[in-house]
């Protein structure tokens, strides 16, 4: 009849050319897509690892902070939910708070330290001169080496018995000093070994940076009569301050996140005078068991390195602007 509503049955021969249709767009699309349609596909991949690498492990790890997650409490098949807890006592802790001081102090010692050293050994490995290779190599071999075994070397530098500092001492009149039992001591030489293995990294970044400031430059300046702290002041340092930048950014980091070379040379002590931030999330977790208190460490460390670098990229933004 006229006039009436034909539904067409899932069955009927509309049905199934509309489907078909809709498989031959859908062939067209994949065979033929759009630059979205690409970037998505493109991204997928990625974006799904991030997913599986970076996303879920930090939801993880947040949602271990808000329980009472123990694995010693073997007991309790379903941790308590304690919400914010595991941070409030954070600030009651005093071994976190000496973790954190001294975390503090390796940040403020050992960046302007392993920066200066860096910037000294890219001056002199940029010298054009027959012994510019020996300075490379003493760039390279510090970078090179495992963090762990760097703090087995340190230890036995600073060995009271045994060590080459205190030998040193001894042969020129000195007395040899407990440098690792002593709690001043140790950090000084906790120090100097992270100065050393991370000088060669931000000596390697401006190495990088200084080879690619224009020889003319210096040149028209020595023409027009400027010494050389002349040329390295208003030419170098400004033209290098991009690759400061970028060293300053990961030396900061890595030094919030210092664990290796403290705990292979001291583990921390003597008592907590070298306890770091990560050695205190180590010690909470594994040798603890107390995952959800551990989480929360992890979590105020992960935010204050990403404090860090917020803070340097305003100084970037605001010096490029």
């Amino acid at each position: 009849m006229s006039g009436e509503l034909v539904v067409k049955r899932p069955g009927s021969a509309g049905a199934v050319r509309a489907l078909a249709a809709q498989g031959r767009a859908w062939r067209a699309r994949l065979a033929n897509p759009s630059e979205q349609a690409l970037a998505w596909l493109l991204l997928a991949p990625a974006a799904l690892l991030l997913l599986l690498i970076v996303a879920y492990p930090v939801g993880r790890l947040v949602w271990s902070s808000l329980h009472d997650l123990r694995l010693s409490a073997l007991d309790v098949a379903v941790p308590p939910f304690v919400g914010l807890r595991n941070f409030a006592d954070l600030g009651s802790d005093p071994a976190f708070l000496d973790a954190l001081w001294n975390t503090a102090k390796m940040v403020l010692v050992t960046v302007p330290g392993a920066l200066v050293a860096g910037l000294i050994l890219a001056l002199l490995a940029n010298i054009e001169s027959g012994w510019r290779w020996l300075v490379r190599l003493a760039l390279l071999l510090p970078w090179a080496l495992p963090l762990s075994f760097t703090g087995l070397i340190g230890a036995w530098f600073f060995d009271y018995q045994h060590g080459l500092i205190n030998d040193l001492l001894q042969r020129f009149g000195g007395t040899p000093r407990l440098w690792l039992t002593d709690a001043w001591l140790a950090q000084v030489a906790v120090w100097v070994v992270m100065i050393w293995k991370s000088s060669s990294f931000i000596g390697l970044i401006l190495l990088a940076g200084l080879q690619m400031i224009p020889q003319e430059l210096h040149d028209a300046a020595a023409l027009d009569g400027a010494n050389r702290l002349q040329r390295f002041r208003h030419i170098t340092l400004p033209l290098l301050a991009p690759s400061i930048m970028v060293a300053l950014i990961f030396r900061t980091i890595t030094a919030l996140q210092t664990f290796d070379v403290p705990y292979s040379m001291t583990h921390g002590g003597p008592g907590s005078a070298t306890l770091t931030l990560a050695m205190y999330i180590h010690t909470t977790t594994v040798e603890y068991l107390d995952v959800g208190y551990g989480a929360a460490l992890a979590l105020s460390l992960a935010g204050l390195s990403m404090l860090t670098t917020f803070v340097y990229l305003r100084f970037v933004l605001r010096e490029s602007a």
